[in-house]
């Protein structure tokens, strides 16, 4: 295949991408609406409160994607030891009763005197950077247990740590997982990551059992009828949700659940909303987008050849897609809840710019491939 062949495909598989993203986004703006309209009537006497606030976070996440692609990558790499390390302390900040904000029982804000700012959604472009530039330079080292492969868990072990004492343990499996599948893809021996595994087991079961509300959502999970008023509230309100959307659903902005029935419905559960409202054919087109999010990702990542390009695409697409099948696994009641938002569509400006910034990162690492970018950074029409 000629370098103009595979030149175009990439641009074409771009613009996929990125049709798909905005697909995405467009849902998430209607669907928002739909979904909190009537909370945020009922709470601040104004129905396009969270619309209008997601349109501010889509204009800064714009900002984002357009620095993210005409970012110099060499300067990302290079650098991407000190952003990882700011961003793990302005993580750990939201521990420190001065600066951290609680909401919902977890400190997961830093208020920054002008904004208030979720750090945690900055570290996991940090953290896949990381792990990208580690993977990227083993290559061209000798990689040993003891002197690569040890410090990396050391690190993983300070991060997750702070995730957890916020605590956000949805998160902190979720970098875990895709810090692993990135690993495994770079072919690190399989021996280190089957005993590594078999040692987060227990502990795994001590954060579980040693923490009553985790607890309370395994059981929850096992049998949510047992407390039908209390702890399995949420989950039978979106399955009550999704089941009575049958196979059209009951129309756009015509959801029952959404009146102070189905908590959290513009967030974490913003795909409930969506499964009632188009049914069995709407809530498929939205699983349909994101494995064509996944598909094209790993085509452009398939497509790279410097080795820093490719692990950070992976770890991006792989993180993303991950978010996306825990969000809706917890929403069907296939996993206990997490609190992680559906990426690119629910509520939240913090993730919704992060997401766009690694969407930008991976559009200028394709760009860089062949050199199609111009000099404003903006990638020509194929």
């Amino acid at each position: 295949m000629s370098v103009f062949t595979k030149k175009n495909r990439l641009k074409s598989d771009v613009h996929s991408f990125l049709g798909v993203a905005i697909a995405l986004v467009v849902i998430g703006f209607l669907f928002i609406y739909s979904a909190s309209s009537v909370y945020a009537l009922e709470r601040f006497n104004l129905p396009h409160y969270f619309i209008k606030r997601q349109l501010m976070g889509v204009l800064v996440g714009f900002i984002g994607f357009l620095f993210a692609r005409s970012i110099s990558l060499d300067f990302l790499e290079g650098t991407s030891p000190f952003f990882f390390v700011g961003s793990l302390i302005l993580t750990a900040m939201t521990l420190i009763p001065r600066f951290g904000i609680r909401i919902h029982g977890s400190s997961r804000w830093v208020s920054l005197g002008i904004v208030d700012l979720q750090p945690s959604e900055l570290l996991k472009i940090a953290f896949i950077l990381y792990v990208a530039r580690f993977l990227a330079k083993r290559e061209q080292q000798k990689f040993t247990f003891k002197k690569s492969y040890l410090p990396f868990l050391v690190v993983c072990a300070i991060v997750a740590g702070i995730l957890l004492k916020q605590p956000d343990f949805g998160l902190a499996v979720t970098l875990t997982c895709t810090a692993f599948l990135l690993l495994f893809i770079a072919g690190v021996p399989f021996k280190h990551l089957f005993f590594t595994a078999l040692g987060l087991l227990p502990i795994g079961a001590f954060l579980i059992f040693n923490y009553s509300y985790r607890l309370r959502r395994i059981l929850t999970f096992l049998n949510p009828w047992n407390d039908p008023q209390g702890a399995g509230f949420q989950i039978i309100q979106s399955l009550i949700a999704i089941g009575s959307g049958n196979w059209w659903g009951s129309g756009i902005s015509h959801s029952k659940q959404k009146f102070f029935y189905l908590p959290m419905q513009h967030t974490d559960f913003i795909f409930s909303i969506i499964a009632e409202e188009t049914g069995f054919i709407g809530s498929s087109i939205i699983i349909i987008l994101y494995v064509l999010f996944l598909y094209y990702g790993l085509r452009i990542a398939g497509q790279l050849t410097k080795k820093f390009h490719i692990y950070a695409a992976l770890g991006f697409v792989l993180l993303t897609s991950l978010q996306a099948i825990i969000n809706i696994f917890v929403a069907t009641g296939l996993l206990p809840t997490k609190g992680i938002g559906l990426p690119l569509i629910s509520y939240g400006n913090s993730s919704l710019v992060c997401t766009f910034i690694m969407i930008g990162l991976i559009v200028n690492m394709a760009a860089h491939e062949y050199g199609y970018k111009n000099k404003s950074g903006i990638t020509s029409a194929a």
